[in-house]
C-alpha cells in the first residue's frame, strides 16, 4: 500500500489537514483506528469493502467513530481522501455532522448527485493524482460556505487536546461560561461528535501514541483509568486487540 500526502491550498488549510491518495497493486486489509476528522472520500478505481458491510460507496462521507474499522483493498484500488479539521467540515456542509457519527454515507445525501456526477467524470478522466486533487479543491472551493469558524469550539477543541483528553466536560464549561445544552449542541453540529466522544477519541489517540506496549497500563492510569477491565474493554473497541495484541500485530493508521 503507498499513501501520499499533499496539502490543501493556502485557502484551505484553515477548513482541512490534508490530501491522501492511497492506492493498493494487491489486495490487502487494513485496521482503521478511530480519529477526530470528518473524512470524504472518492474511489478512483478499483474496490473497497467495510467487513459486514460490503462495498464502500465511490464518492461517501465518514463520522467520527469510536470504533476501529476493519477496510478490504482490492488489487489496483486508489482512493482519494480529504481529511478535515475537527471543524472544518461544517464549513462546507450544511447538515449536522453528528448525525454522521459511526458511519460513512453516500457523498449523494449531501451535494447533488448532477454535481456528484460531474466530479467523478473528472475524476476518472484527471491524467495524474495532483490533476485529482486539483479537481477536489475547486469543488471544495465552490462549495465553501465562508461561514465564521465558531471560535468557542475552536477553544474546546484545543482545551481536550490540550489535556489529552482527560477533561472534564464541567471543567470545560467553566472555562467557556456558556451552559451544557447550548455547547454540546454547537459542538456536535459543527465537530460531528459530543465533547464526550470527541475526548474519549482524543484520549485513546494519546496514549496509543505515547505508549509501546510496557508502560500502556501506567499511561492508563494517568489518563483516569482507574478499572483496568475497564480500560481494556475500551482499547479493544478502540483497535479491534487487546494491548498485547495490539502492540504485536499489524499495520494501522
Amino acid at each position: 500500500m503507498h499513501i501520499e500526502n499533499y496539502i490543501p491550498v493556502t485557502i484551505l488549510q484553515p477548513f482541512i489537514k490534508s490530501f491522501m491518495i492511497i492506492e493498493s497493486e494487491y489486495a490487502v486489509q487494513n485496521q482503521i483506528l478511530p480519529d477526530t476528522a470528518v473524512v470524504m472520500a472518492f474511489r478512483l478505481r478499483g474496490t473497497v469493502l467495510e467487513n459486514n458491510l460490503g462495498i464502500l460507496p465511490a464518492a461517501a462521507l465518514g463520522g467520527l467513530r469510536k470504533t476501529y474499522r476493519s477496510l478490504s483493498y482490492a488489487g489496483n484500488t486508489a482512493n482519494l481522501l480529504i481529511v478535515f479539521r475537527e471543524d472544518g467540515a461544517a464549513a462546507f456542509f450544511k447538515e449536522p455532522l453528528h448525525e454522521l457519527f459511526g458511519v460513512s454515507a453516500s457523498l449523494d445525501n449531501f451535494i447533488r448527485r448532477q454535481q456528484l456526477d460531474d466530479i467523478t467524470e473528472q475524476l476518472a478522466a484527471a491524467p495524474d493524482n495532483q490533476a485529482c486533487i486539483d479537481i477536489i479543491q475547486r469543488f471544495l472551493l465552490a462549495t465553501w460556505k465562508q461561514a465564521k469558524p465558531d471560535l468557542l469550539v475552536q477553544e474546546a477543541v484545543r482545551n481536550i487536546r490540550q489535556a489529552g483528553g482527560n477533561l472534564r466536560i464541567k471543567e470545560l464549561l467553566q472555562e467557556l461560561h456558556i451552559s451544557q445544552d447550548a455547547f454540546e449542541k454547537r459542538f456536535r453540529k459543527i465537530t460531528g461528535a459530543s465533547p464526550k466522544q470527541f475526548a474519549s477519541i482524543v484520549r485513546l489517540r494519546n496514549l496509543i501514541g505515547r505508549a509501546d506496549g510496557s508502560t500502556l497500563t501506567e499511561l492508563a492510569y494517568e489518563a483516569g483509568y482507574f478499572d483496568q477491565a475497564h480500560f481494556i474493554k475500551d482499547f479493544k473497541s478502540f483497535t479491534g486487540r487487546t494491548p498485547r495484541e495490539f502492540y504485536k500485530s499489524a499495520i494501522y493508521w
